[in-house]
C-alpha cells in the first residue's frame, strides 16, 4: 500500500469513527444504563405519539433532555487517553446529561410562573435559558463537529448583537437578549418548537419502526430477496447493490448506515465479478444516498416536507415514488454499461430461487403493507408507525426466528440509540430555524436570490443547488434541506407559480377571474389576454401587475390543488439537491465508507460516486420544468417513461460507451437524444424522434461490439 493510500485510509477511518454512536462498552455499567434508558425512552415515546396527551412543548422539553442524556453518555466528551481522563470525561458526561435533564424539568415546572411576572426573566430563567442553548450546542458539536454551533452561535449574536451594525438588506434593528432567550426556551418556536416536534413524532417513530424491522430479520432478507432477483444476471452483483440499497435506505432513513450495511457483501461480490473498486465502491455510495429518496422514510424528510408545506404525507411519499425509481434506474444504467465495458461476469452467488426465499420471509412484506393500509385510511402516521411496530412483531412470529422480550428490549435500545443524534441535530437546528423567523432573514434571502438570479428559475436552480453542496459540506443531508427549505423555498416556489401562470398567459387559458386583476393593473394591455400571446409578451405584462396582487393572481389562475403540487416540486428540488453532499467531494461521507470497504483513495471514490449520482441534479429539473408531480396519471408516466430513456442516453453520452463503445459522433447523438427526451418542450414528436435516435445508437453500438 501507498504512503498517499494509508494516509487516506487514517482520513476515513477517522470520518468514519465520528459516525459510531455508542463509544462505551455495551456491557459496562454506562453502556447497560444506555441500554435501559433506551428502552424507557422509546416506550414513553410511544405513548406520547398514541395515547398521551401532554402539551406539546412539555414533550419536546422531555425529548430533549432524555436524548441529550444519551448523546453525552454514547459520545463522549474525551475518546481517548488514560483510565484517570476516561473517568473524569464520563463524570462531566454525567453532569452534562443531568444539567440537560434539569433544563427540561425547569422549563415544565416553572413555565406559569414566568407568565405569571409577564414574561419578566428571573435569576434562574436566564440561568435554565442559557443552559439549555449550551447543551444543545455541545451535543452538536460533539455529533456533527464545529460547523452547526458555530452557525447556530452566528444566528443567535446576530439578533442581539451584531445584526444592528450591518447596512444593507441584511440589517437588523436586534432584538434583546431576554426576547432572543424567551423565543429560544420558553416558547414553542425555538428548540422545542415545530422541528422539535417533528423529531419526537415522526421521525422517531419511523426510526424505531425501522429498528424492529432490522431487528426482525428484515434486512437479511432484503439483501437475500436482492440477491435472488439480480445475482445472476451480467453485473449482476451491481444490481443487488442497488435494488439492495433502494430497499434497505427505504425503511433505514441513513446513507451512511446503509453503505455500511449493505456494502460489506455488495462491494467485494461487485469486484468478484470484474468490477473496478473504486466503481464499486461508487455504486454503493451512490445508490445508498437514493434510500434518503425511497417512501418511506426517506432520511425524515417526507415528515419535514409534510409539515412545512401542510400537506400529509400519504401525498408526498406517493409523488416521491416515481422519481425514486428514476434515480435507481440512473444509477443501474452506470452499472450495465461498465459490466459491459469491464466485461464483468455472471457470479453464482449460492442463492436459493427467488420462489423459496420470497415463500419464507414473505411475512417480511406485512409491516409494510400495514404501514401504507393505515395511511391510506387516514391514521395519523406516528399512529400509523406505531400499529405497524406491533405487526412487525406479530410477523415474525410466522418466522423460524421469531421475536421474543429480549429481543423487543433489543429494538427498542436500538431505535432510542439510533435517534439520540438526530434528535439534538435538529433540535439544534431549530434554534437557526427560529432566527430565520424572527428576522425575516428568509424573506430577504429569498428576494436576494430571486434577483441574482435575475428572474431565471434555472439560475435559480444553480443556486439553490451551489448552496446545498456548501451547507452539506458541515450539515448533514437532514439539516442542510432545513436551512435551504426555511431560505430559499419562497422563492423557488414563487419562480415556478409564475412560469406556470406564464404558460397559462401563452396558451390563452387564463381564467376570466385572474383577467380582472390584469385589468386594474394593465388596462390598456387586457386585449392581448383574449388570445394567445408570446412568452415575451407575458413576461412583460406580468411584470406590470404590483406584488401585492401576485398571491391573488396565482390563486385565482391556478387551482389550489396544483398549487399545493408545485410548492411540493420547490421542496423536493431543495431535498433532492440536498443529497449531493453525501456523494460530491470534498466531504463525502457516504462516498468515505463506501471507500473504507474497497479500500480505494477516498477522494477519488468521491468523484467515482459523484459522477454516478448525476439524477440527483437532472430529476430535479423535471420537478421544475414538467408536471411530473401532480400530473394526471397519463402525463406522469409519459414523462417517467420518457425520462427512463433519456437517463440512459445520458449515461451514454458521459460514458461514451452503451453496448460498445461510442465515437464522437454518437456520444454527441446521445447527448442530444437525452435533452430531447428530458426537456420539457411538451411536444410528442421530439421526443419520439429523440427515442429514436436513441435506440439506433443503441442498437448500432451492440452491432459493433458483436463484429469486433
Amino acid at each position: 500500500m501507498t504512503t498517499e493510500n494509508a494516509t487516506s485510509d487514517q482520513d476515513v477511518s477517522q470520518k468514519l469513527k465520528s459516525l459510531e454512536l455508542t463509544q462505551r462498552p455495551e456491557h459496562s455499567p454506562t453502556g447497560r444504563f444506555i441500554y435501559w434508558a433506551g428502552v424507557v425512552f422509546a416506550l414513553l415515546h410511544i405513548y406520547f405519539n398514541t395515547l398521551g396527551t401532554w402539551s406539546e412543548l412539555y414533550v419536546s422539553a422531555i425529548h430533549f433532555g432524555g436524548f441529550a442524556m444519551l448523546c453525552a453518555l454514547m459520545v463522549p466528551m474525551i475518546r481517548q487517553g488514560s483510565a484517570a481522563r476516561q473517568k473524569l470525561a464520563l463524570v462531566l458526561d454525567i453532569l452534562l446529561g443531568l444539567a440537560a435533564i434539569v433544563c427540561a424539568l425547569y422549563l415544565i415546572g416553572f413555565e406559569d410562573e414566568l407568565y405569571d411576572r409577564g414574561v419578566k426573566f428571573a435569576q434562574w430563567d436566564w440561568v435554565f435559558s442559557i443552559c439549555a442553548i449550551f447543551i444543545a450546542l455541545e451535543m452538536a458539536r460533539r455529533t456533527t463537529g464545529w460547523f452547526i454551533p458555530c452557525l447556530i452561535l452566528t444566528a443567535l449574536t446576530y439578533v442581539f448583537w451584531w445584526g444592528p451594525y450591518i447596512d444593507g438588506i441584511f440589517g437588523f434593528a436586534g432584538l434583546s437578549l431576554e426576547t432572543l432567550l424567551y423565543r429560544s426556551y420558553f416558547s414553542s418556536e425555538g428548540m422545542f418548537g415545530q422541528i422539535a416536534r417533528i423529531s419526537w413524532t415522526y421521525v422517531f417513530m419511523f426510526i424505531l419502526f425501522g429498528a424492529f424491522l432490522v431487528k426482525s430479520g428484515a434486512g437479511d432478507f432484503i439483501i437475500e430477496l436482492s440477491r435472488c432477483a439480480a445475482g445472476r444476471f451480467v453485473g449482476g452483483p451491481g444490481f443487488v447493490a442497488v435494488l439492495g440499497s433502494g430497499l434497505m435506505g427505504s425503511v433505514s432513513g441513513s446513507s451512511v448506515a446503509n453503505t455500511v450495511s449493505t456494502g460489506v457483501i455488495t462491494i467485494p461480490l461487485m469486484r468478484k465479478a470484474g468490477f473496478p473498486a473504486r466503481f464499486s465502491a461508487g455504486v454503493e455510495a451512490a445508490a445508498s444516498t437514493g434510500g434518503q429518496l425511497m417512501p418511506p422514510v426517506m432520511g425524515a424528510g417526507a415528515f419535514i416536507m409534510a409539515s412545512y408545506t401542510q400537506i400529509s404525507y400519504l401525498d408526498i411519499i406517493a409523488v416521491a415514488a416515481l422519481p425514486a425509481l428514476l434515480y435507481f434506474l440512473s444509477v443501474g444504467f452506470f452499472v450495465r454499461v461498465e459490466a459491459m465495458r469491464s466485461h464483468a461476469k455472471a457470479v453464482e452467488l449460492d442463492t436459493r430461487p427467488i420462489g423459496e426465499v420470497f415463500k419464507e420471509g414473505w411475512h417480511f412484506l406485512l409491516p409494510l403493507v400495514a404501514l401504507v393500509t393505515l395511511l391510506i385510511y387516514g391514521f395519523t402516521p406516528t399512529y400509523a408507525a406505531g400499529l405497524s411496530i406491533i405487526s412487525v412483531i406479530v410477523s415474525s412470529w410466522l418466522s423460524k426466528h421469531p421475536m421474543g422480550i429480549r429481543d423487543i428490549f433489543d429494538a427498542l435500545s436500538q431505535g432510542s440509540k439510533n435517534m439520540a443524534t438526530t434528535a439534538m441535530l435538529l433540535i439544534s437546528v431549530g434554534l437557526v430555524v427560529n432566527v430565520v423567523a424572527m428576522t425575516g432573514i428568509g424573506n430577504t434571502f429569498s428576494l436576494m436570490v430571486t434577483e441574482w438570479a435575475g428572474g431565471s428559475l434555472l439560475m435559480t436552480l444553480a443556486l439553490v443547488a451551489l448552496a446545498s453542496l456548501i451547507l452539506g459540506m458541515g450539515l448533514p443531508v437532514t439539516a442542510a434541506y432545513i436551512v435551504l427549505a426555511t431560505l430559499s423555498a419562497p422563492a423557488l416556489y414563487n419562480l415556478m407559480a409564475e412560469s406556470r401562470l406564464i404558460d397559462l398567459m401563452v396558451s390563452g387559458q387564463l381564467p376570466e377571474a385572474a383577467r380582472m386583476i390584469f385589468m386594474l393593473a394593465a388596462p390598456d394591455k387586457l386585449s392581448l389576454l383574449e388570445a394567445p400571446m408570446s412568452e415575451a409578451q407575458a413576461i412583460s405584462m406580468l411584470a406590470l401587475v404590483p406584488s401585492d396582487f401576485m398571491g391573488q393572481l396565482m390563486d385565482q389562475a391556478i387551482p389550489a390543488e396544483s398549487l399545493s403540487m408545485i410548492l411540493v416540486s420547490a421542496h423536493m428540488i431543495i431535498f433532492w439537491l440536498s443529497q449531493d453532499s453525501n456523494v460530491t467531494p470534498p466531504v463525502c461521507l457516504t462516498a468515505f465508507a463506501a471507500a473504507a470497504i474497497a479500500k480505494t483513495p477516498p477522494m477519488a471514490t468521491g468523484f467515482t460516486a459523484w459522477k454516478v449520482a448525476k439524477g440527483l441534479y437532472i430529476v430535479p429539473l423535471l420537478f421544475a420544468y414538467t408536471s411530473f408531480i401532480g400530473g394526471d396519471t397519463a402525463e406522469v408516466l409519459t414523462i417517467f417513461v420518457f425520462a427512463v430513456f433519456g437517463l440512459y442516453a445520458f449515461t451514454g453520452f458521459m460514458e461514451g460507451y452503451l453496448e460498445g463503445p461510442l465515437n464522437i459522433v454518437l456520444r454527441l447523438g446521445c447527448a442530444l437524444a437525452a435533452v430531447g427526451l428530458l426537456w420539457p418542450h411538451n411536444m410528442l414528436i421530439i421526443n419520439l424522434s429523440a427515442l429514436a435516435v436513441f435506440i439506433a445508437i443503441f442498437l448500432f453500438s451492440r452491432k459493433s461490439i458483436s463484429h469486433a
